[in-house]
């Protein structure tokens, strides 16, 4: 009889890509579309008087760095790769260059703000990120779902106002803009949804 070798099942490849909901894409996800891999930086939800909601995605070559901006309806189906993931630590900036440290090999790398987009705004030092790789190489990350910050400048309160009624525009600690309850003032604290700038709720401490 003849001898016949076993073979393992090959391993995923950091490649693989899943289908999901353009409605679930994030900032720091990488997409594989049109032939290429692209990072997404920013996402923007509109919601249309008729028809359907749609997504504006602005995302960037990963081997090119150039940019673009798609726009899918929030039911198409995009391909998000399956990249290798790392956990690392936020440490310093430099200029437009972002200093990170991998939280396993202790190894430091940068990325800048063309790659980090509207996230940079986000980094607090020390902060623990998910860093994505695709062949070994870092090309965006994942913050966390919230941050805290301080609102520097908040609109004054308009008489009769209440808080079920409207919010009113606010700019936080690193420059964005968001919208904030009336009881929100200048100095306050509050928790930011990292995804959209969304107002979650006073901050505790």
């Amino acid at each position: 009889t003849q001898a016949v070798s076993f073979r393992p099942p090959p391993k995923p490849q950091s490649s693989d890509a899943m289908k999901i909901n353009a409605n679930m894409i994030r900032p720091g996800f990488v997409l594989d579309h049109a032939g290429k891999q692209f990072s997404v930086t920013k996402i923007q939800l509109i919601t249309p008087g008729k028809g359907g909601a749609f997504i504006t995605v602005e995302m960037r070559d990963v081997r090119t760095g150039i940019k673009t901006n798609e726009r899918w309806r929030t039911a198409d189906t995009v391909e998000k790769l399956e990249t290798a993931q790392r956990e690392a630590q936020y440490l310093y900036a430099e200029g437009d260059v972002y200093t990170f440290m991998d939280n396993e090999t202790f190894d430091q790398f940068t990325l800048t703000g063309d790659i980090l987009g509207e996230q940079a705004g986000f980094l607090q030092s020390n902060m623990v990120v998910t860093v994505d790789l695709v062949e070994g190489s870092p090309i965006s990350i994942q913050l966390p779902a919230t941050v805290t910050l301080a609102v520097s400048e908040a609109a004054p309160v308009v008489r009769g106002q209440t808080a079920a009624s409207s919010y009113k525009p606010a700019v936080l600690e690193n420059g964005m803009r968001t919208m904030v309850p009336p009881h929100i003032e200048a100095g306050t604290r509050v928790v930011i949804n990292t995804t959209d700038l969304s107002y979650v709720e006073r901050a505790k401490h």
